[in-house]
Parts: C-alpha cells; structure tokens; sequence
C-alpha cells in the first residue's frame, strides 16, 4: 500500500522524499504570500486522476486565475473538486461536519486553507478555552478521516511575529496545531524566493530545507 501521496511539484516531493503522508494531518505555515495556497494548487492539478479533492476555503483564496496557470486541463480537474467555504468558525465546524457524508464519494485528498483563519478572528485578543477546545475537536475530526480513509489531509495555517526570537515566527494555533500535525513545513520569504523547512516529521531530519521560486507554471527549485 501507497503511503505518499505526490505533492504536484518535484520540490517538494524532494524535500518529503516522495510526497505528503497519508493518514496523517499535515501543516504548511507562513506569512501571506508565501506560497501556502500555491502549494495547494499545485497538488490539486496533479492529484490521483478517479478521486475527488475536498477544498475548504476559508479566506476565499482559491484563484481560478492562478488555478488555469498551473493546471492546463483545468476544467476537467474542476469538476472533481468539491469546495467549502465557511465565512466563520462556527461553519468551519459545520464543514469539517459535513466531511463525514463527503466521504460515502471516492475522496484522494483534503485541504483547509487555512485552518486558523477564523479561528483566529473568533479568538481575537482572548485566550478562550471552550474556543481552542472547539478548535482541537475539529482537528481530531479531520485526523480520525485521515485515518480511516487512508489520504492526507493538509492544512495551511497563518503565523506571528515570536516577540522572543527576531526573524522568527510562531503558527498561529501553537501547541495545539504541533500536537496534531505529523508534519509541520514552515515557509519564509527569501527576497524574490520561497524556503520550506521541515519542522517535524515522522521519518525526515528536521531543518531539512528546499528553495524555491514561484513562476507562473508553478515552482522552481533555486539552486543555492
């Protein structure tokens, strides 16, 4: 049995060393514009032919501009995605809900992006428990899909500024996002370029690292 699922790029089948693992949650963290959503794309136009692909989008982030750039045949891949698109945490919830009724289809792979958007607009300034409770439910819903189906479930999630460490962030989500994600790829900006970083992994070194660059048809290793 298959336990990687292709990123859609050669970067980053590189640095996962086949692809994103199955059964399991995966995060990819950082600032906006950093590439998180195209990384998503990416995997959209290049995902298992026969399946559907779940797409929750919770910032509207989905580019059908962008999407035709990488994925040439894109209104066939279109018709096998089935998008979600909570406008607050309490659909979110419903969402993730409803994945459970998604999944009597044959399902390859899930995004959210990202996850923690509107978690963090309901937190706001306050440490709420019952909210970061809410927020590690909707996670071991996912997790448990994850599981049972067999398919990688990815995640995107926004960062912070670390006031302790400068040039360095935190995910915003903290402890809660690190407990549950197998893999953690964080993402910098590097001028004109992109860096993923592993962070956490079952199997692969930690600080492991890839550049890259965003070009139209997708990305480019940037040799250093």
């Amino acid at each position: 049995m298959e336990t990687k699922l292709s990123t859609g790029t050669a970067v980053m089948d590189w640095l996962l060393e086949g692809g994103y693992d199955k059964g399991v949650l995966t995060t990819i963290y950082g600032p906006a514009a950093s590439g998180k959503t195209n990384l998503c794309l990416l995997c959209i136009a290049n995902s298992v032919k026969g399946k559907k692909i779940i797409y929750i989008d919770t910032e509207s982030s989905f580019s059908l501009t962008r999407f035709k750039q990488v994925c040439p045949d894109y209104k066939k891949a279109l018709e096998k995605i089935i998008f979600l698109k909570p406008t607050n945490f309490k659909e979110q919830k419903a969402a993730i809900t409803k994945l459970r009724s998604l999944l009597k289809q044959k399902v390859g792979i899930i995004f959210v992006n990202t996850i923690t958007m509107l978690y963090r607009a309901e937190m706001g300034d306050n440490d709420n428990w019952g909210l970061n409770n809410a927020f590690v439910l909707q996670l071991r819903t996912l997790l448990e899909i994850a599981r049972k189906k067999n398919i990688p479930i990815i995640l995107t999630a926004q960062v912070y500024a670390d006031l302790k460490k400068k040039d360095h962030v935190k995910v915003v989500g903290g402890t809660i996002i690190k407990n549950m994600s197998k893999c953690l790829i964080e993402l910098k900006k590097s001028g004109a370029n992109r860096i993923a970083i592993i962070r956490k992994h079952r199997s692969i070194e930690e600080g492991k690292s890839v550049m890259f660059r965003i070009v139209d048809e997708g990305v480019k290793e940037v040799r250093k």
